[in-house]
């Protein structure tokens, strides 16, 4: 396996329920090593410029909305195979379909606030850290 980085997200929903740590300990006990975190707001601009692959989408300006309504925990997550290690710990995008154990499952609501984003590709992974991470801030 190859070691890799990748990008989470604790949204809105995560952050608000008090579940930052519950998702770091099941990132770090499935060989995920966090390399760089920081807690912030998005701006309507950041979250737009972070989201523009879904601007023609119906969801888009919702999705917006919804990152910007409350503080976000950003993390690069290191480990091998970090990507998919990274979507199978998350669980399906709709909670109520995502396997028992996943993040998505324990902590999401629905499809709109489902706790968590993470790249799904190394290629969007390294563009997404880059949106939100100097190389210095990465350990």
């Amino acid at each position: 396996m190859a070691l890799q980085r990748t990008l989470s997200i604790i949204k809105p929903d995560g952050v608000a329920g008090h579940h930052i740590g519950d998702i770091v300990k099941k990132f770090e006990t499935n060989g995920l090593k966090v390399a760089a975190m920081k807690m912030t707001y998005l701006s309507s601009q950041n979250a737009g410029e972070f989201y523009a692959v879904h601007k023609s989408r119906p969801f888009y300006q919702e999705l917006v909305q919804y990152m910007t309504s409350g503080p976000v925990v950003i993390m690069v997550l290191e480990g091998d195979d970090a990507v998919q290690k990274n979507r199978d710990l998350m669980g399906a995008t709709d909670p109520k379909k995502a396997d028992k154990g996943t993040i998505r499952a324990e902590f999401g609501k629905d499809i709109g606030t489902n706790t968590v984003h993470g790249s799904d590709s190394l290629e969007n992974a390294k563009t997404e850290i880059a949106h939100f991470f100097a190389n210095s801030e990465i350990f």
